[in-house]
């Protein structure tokens, strides 16, 4: 057996860095510090890592010269990079716009056109797919056209008229063709990001009856009947009632079978119970985290280790909950942390310097590294144990056997501890505000 660690930390200026690992035997006196990797004992299978691509990330990234547009594909899409699969696209504008729009404007549709994402969209999203062919696609609307709403807003919340459910599946379908048509499979949909918010940017609210009757009367089936195979994930909002809306909206009437999943976003808290008991009451469906980002400041810059330990953190304990696969918030933002028509900026792991020729990393991009390097498709995550609070761990063992695990300390001390894994351990100190990956191989 041989274990090779990869640590990271800013302090010490250590940046991945590769080092082997000498195993011992475990005797009968290592019960102490001990933290504990099952490779027996196996749970939920990883689908992968990804971001989103935005009007915005499209914008920031056409700003680069193509050796810099190259490099950043590389950084982000390749096996030595932040090694992304999965990407989620809003289906019309966001926050993270250069303005609002929809894909049609009049009742019967006629003027469907998904022109406004050849700008920005669809360039990055076809380098990327140069990069990795096996990316596999999220889309998700912040709100349906105005002229569907009540409010005929496309912002400030609203909800979507009866009178045009069936249209609105129409519109969904005839997304889904059209990016068909640019050699690009719509995996996944949800109906509605973050169904519960109303926000000064594109938004639209649906009660768990709301969004149970839109998928199972219009748009399941409008899906079927246009031969297509993307799969609904519910909810696409936030933690705290992850679980209360699953469970409401899986007890209305022929929803449960229509549904791949449930997703959700990071931004109130761990919750990470929610997760759990989702993924232990329903594991035949797919949990994933499809948004979660942290604020921009005048602190967002690339030795900000707190917004790196903020992803680690939510990374490990969703995992360790049931979570199948993390998707982060843009991939690629202006130093302003934007674009945003409403000012809504944040961080992003890669930022574009102010000069527009070049980008740099935020500890966000090393951290998320730390597990989406490593960790591959298709591996299934082991059990473990800790002796302590002040560390925290995951662990996974890949399609070829081999094992991932993940020790984050976010103290402000050095935290010892004797990593065991089939009789065999290493006594390490793991340094403050440090994160480091084990990879064990026989």
């Amino acid at each position: 057996m041989k274990i090779v660690k990869y640590e990271t930390n800013y302090v010490e200026k250590l940046f991945l860095t590769e080092q082997n690992v000498n195993l011992k035997n475990i005797s009968r006196t290592v019960e102490y510090r001990v933290v504990n990797v099952y490779p027996e004992i196996e749970y939920q299978k990883f689908i992968g890592f990804g971001g989103s691509i935005t009007e915005a990330a499209g914008y920031a990234y056409s700003r680069l010269n193509e050796e810099k547009k190259e490099q950043i594909i590389k950084d982000i899409f390749s096996e030595n990079g932040l090694n992304y699969s999965l990407i989620r696209l809003p289906i019309g504008s966001c926050d993270f716009s250069l303005k609002s729009y929809s894909y049609s404007s009049k009742k019967d549709l006629s003027d469907f056109s998904i022109e406004k994402d050849r700008e920005y969209i669809l360039p990055l999203l076809k380098k990327a797919h140069n990069e990795n062919n096996e990316l596999k696609i999220i889309s998700s609307p912040w709100s349906p056209p105005a002229f569907m709403k009540n409010t005929h807003l496309l912002i400030i919340g609203g909800k979507l008229r009866d009178k045009y459910k069936q249209t609105y599946a129409d519109y969904f379908t005839k997304y889904i063709k059209a990016y068909k048509e640019e050699g690009f499979d719509i995996n996944y949909v949800t109906v509605q990001n973050e169904p519960n918010a109303i926000q000064k940017w594109e938004s639209c609210l649906y009660s768990p009856e709301d969004e149970a009757d839109f998928i199972v009367n219009y748009l399941y089936p409008t899906l079927k009947n246009n031969n297509l195979d993307t799969e609904i994930l519910i909810w696409d909002h936030n933690k705290e009632r992850v679980l209360t809306r699953t469970l409401k909206e899986i007890s209305i009437d022929g929803l449960y079978e229509k549904i791949a999943g449930i997703a959700y976003h990071y931004y109130s808290g761990d919750h990470f119970e929610n997760l759990k008991i989702i993924s232990e009451k329903f594991p035949e469906k797919l949990l994933i985290h499809t948004e979660g980002c942290v604020g921009y400041s005048e602190k967002t810059n690339d030795t900000n280790v707190g917004d790196g330990e903020i992803y680690a953190h939510d990374i490990i304990g969703d995992f360790n909950s049931g979570s199948m696969g993390y998707i982060d918030w843009n991939m690629i933002l202006d130093y302003n942390g934007g674009p945003n028509h409403k000012n809504n900026n944040c961080s992003a792991p890669v930022m574009i310097k102010q000069e527009g020729n070049d980008y740099f990393k935020n500890p966000s991009f090393t951290y998320i590294s730390h597990f989406s390097k490593f960790i591959k498709i298709g591996a299934k995550r082991l059990g473990t144990s800790r002796y302590t609070e002040d560390i925290e761990v995951t662990a996974f063992k890949n399609p070829d056997n081999s094992i991932v695990i993940v020790v984050l300390n976010r103290r402000n001390w050095n935290v010892e501890y004797n990593l065991c894994i089939e009789e065999r351990y290493i006594n390490e100190t793991i340094k403050p505000h440090s994160i480091c990956t084990f990879i064990v191989t026989k």
